[in-house]
């Protein structure tokens, strides 16, 4: 790795884990270097160890060092085969990125995974991780928000550059392992089934017609038969950037029966937020941001959840899983997610994803 692009990805250990989630997104990596004042490495930083820290309470205003990895694995600058060595520590440790020390510990290369794909690999590493499981997509909606072109096409087939809204979505998950998917249809279908009929994808779709509109779950019930594991529900203007099988792995490990994909947005109030008490002014903080975690819409369901919508019942997600919960003693949890979310079901943000698109197909 190039040393500028080393040192991009340097935080010290007084850093925030919101400027560490910051980090991560401007860099791309999903690692960070924590190194004291003589850059000397002091510890590591990954997304999976803030995602434990702040399902564990950790609050985004902490220090990454109450997260932070010291036990570190490294690889000497003077090592015979660096790179060698690195794909074995990678391979039993299971981790995708080893830094190169110095005498004084200062980093001066970090190896990743990819650096290693010229040599002899094992099969496990030589193809991508792939999942049987199915990809639902909520595609039956008028999506009167994206008005006047829901007027004329389904909301699934608005055109992003040079391909529908819905075709971006099964991109990504296809790339990430996932190759079926069943979309449940329900206004202007004939045109939905026409376009896909028309066009020669890498995957397979499944139509599943809802006869009458019934909520951004109800429609769920409709594939009682047709699966039997665990399968993702996502809206078809939901576009989720990330590795999809870190939230099926999420899910498996913290053994959940549902789990919402939700995903850091700050949110800046454009006031002063008065502080009182008694009618007595404290203080005034102008303009604040506020850390939150937002539901992208994007879900992993366990199939026997499909038994809890009713026929021909109507409900939305929300009241489905308020549902679930009272209805079960099982985890109901969240994914905290920081990676790229565009959501183009409104006009604001539909003109802001012409621009973001590029980036995201770029990456297929």
């Amino acid at each position: 790795m190039e040393k500028d692009k080393i040192k991009l990805s340097f935080i010290s250990s007084g850093s925030t884990i919101k400027q560490a989630i910051n980090r991560l997104n401007e860099t791309g990596h999903r690692i960070l270097f924590v190194t004291d004042t003589d850059e000397r490495l002091t510890g590591t930083v990954t997304d999976g160890d803030i995602r434990r820290g702040i399902v564990n309470g950790i609050q985004l205003t902490d220090a990454v060092s109450g997260i932070m990895n010291t036990k570190f694995l490294s690889i000497k600058a003077d090592s015979p085969d660096k790179t060698r060595e690195a794909e074995r520590l990678m391979q039993k440790h299971l981790i995708s990125h080893i830094p190169v020390l110095d005498m004084r510990g200062k980093i001066t290369d970090v190896i990743s995974w990819i650096d290693c794909l010229n040599l002899e690999m094992s099969p496990q590493r030589q193809t991508k991780e792939t999942f049987e499981n199915a990809v639902v997509i909520m595609a039956g909606g008028r999506g009167t928000r994206l008005d006047p072109f829901t007027k004329i096409l389904p909301k699934p087939l608005v055109p992003l550059r040079d391909k529908p809204i819905i075709e971006h979505i099964m991109d990504r998950f296809f790339v990430n392992g996932f190759s079926r998917f069943i979309l449940i249809v329900n206004y202007k279908k004939e045109m939905i089934k026409s376009y896909f009929s028309d066009t020669k994808l890498p995957y397979s779709i499944e139509f599943v017609d809802e006869a009458e509109y019934s909520g951004t779950a109800g429609g769920l019930s409709l594939l009682r038969n047709k699966i039997d594991s665990a399968f993702i529900v996502t809206n078809c203007d939901t576009i989720l950037e990330g590795e999809f099988s870190d939230f099926f792995k999420w899910h498996r490990e913290h053994n959940n029966l549902l789990t919402i994909i939700g995903s850091h947005k700050e949110i800046e109030v454009p006031y002063g937020v008065l502080s009182m008490n008694n009618g007595l002014l404290l203080g005034i903080d102008e303009k604040p941001k506020i850390d939150l975690f937002i539901n992208t819409g994007t879900y992993i369901l366990e199939s026997s959840l499909l038994g809890y919508i009713a026929d021909g019942e109507c409900i939305d997600m929300d009241k489905f899983i308020d549902k679930v919960k009272t209805a079960t003693n099982e985890r109901v949890g969240v994914y905290p997610h920081w990676g790229g979310w565009l959501d183009l079901g409104q006009w604001d943000e539909y003109r802001k994803s012409l621009k973001k698109i590029g980036e995201c197909t770029d990456e297929l």
